[in-house]
């Protein structure tokens, strides 16, 4: 029996994860999530792929943690051990959880929302670095209309990405919000039609693998990941720590260079 829950394919320099349970509007299973995480550090640790674009089969995104999972799921679970990983020295502990990982991978995570994005839907989305919704999409919180309470780090990461406001809204009444005015309240960074989904996120994600360094990608992910947790003195720190390193890279040295040859850049990403 395949019990494969996700396709990963590249497109040049980028890894396409796309859930796949289109009858189930690729709600999540504890099998499909473990995949996730496997594809997504697969790509994260391949030379060869520059960004992720992560998106779902079907006329869903992903509708949260399937029902029938949902119902029989043992209050422990969510401490099992088999979600309790090592911890990575080389990682901050806060992106190391169940659902939280997105923001460690060394790779951009591009999120092509192209329909519902509802419960660990909408979580996943917010942990990505970019999220470029359909017009069809939909998005919901739906935590307390299940009588659940803010997941997964939701409650720390909707008000940074909304504000305050719009986070209690969103999380206390778990109503539907359109893409439009999910692009109002800035969820998403657009808004495209249905068929331009795929091919905006791909577009976006050869701009990142071609156009800038992706060593200075990489280094930039964790700042802005990091910064939530320093004060300007340390993110000043670090920055002129990075700085240094930067000046004596490879690709420092190619950005000078195409820019003075008024050519293509040709960057490795050391």
């Amino acid at each position: 029996m395949n019990d494969q829950q996700i396709r990963t394919t590249v497109d040049g320099a980028t890894a396409v994860i796309t859930l796949d349970r289109p009858d189930r509007m690729n709600a999540l299973t504890r099998v499909l999530e473990a995949q996730l995480r496997a594809a997504v550090e697969q790509a994260g640790a391949d030379p060869a792929v520059r960004a992720i674009v992560l998106t779902g089969a079907g006329r869903a995104f992903c509708a949260g943690m399937d029902m029938d999972e949902l119902e029989v799921l043992p209050p422990e679970d969510i401490r099992a051990e088999q979600w309790m990983r090592p911890y990575d020295m080389n990682r901050r502990a806060d992106y190391q959880t169940r659902y939280s990982y997105f923001p460690a991978a060394p790779k951009p995570i591009i999120s092509a929302v192209n329909g519902a994005a509802a419960g660990l839907g909408l979580v996943m989305a917010l942990y990505s670095d970019f999220r470029i919704a359909s017009e069809q999409a939909v998005f919901a919180t739906a935590f307390a209309k299940r009588g659940l309470i803010a997941e997964h780090g939701i409650a720390w990461m909707l008000p940074r990405i909304v504000g305050h406001a719009n986070a209690t809204d969103l999380l206390l009444t778990s109503r539907k919000i359109d893409a439009a005015e999910a692009l109002r309240m800035g969820l998403v960074n657009r808004v495209v039609p249905a068929d331009r989904l795929l091919p905006e996120a791909l577009a976006l994600a050869r701009a990142l693998s071609s156009e800038v360094s992706p060593r200075s990608v990489r280094v930039m992910k964790r700042q802005l990941w990091e910064a939530p947790y320093q004060g300007l003195g340390e993110a000043v720190a670090l920055a002129n720590a990075e700085m240094s390193i930067s000046l004596q890279s490879e690709d420092f040295q190619e950005g000078v260079a195409h820019f003075q040859e008024k050519r293509a850049a040709r960057f490795t990403g050391r």
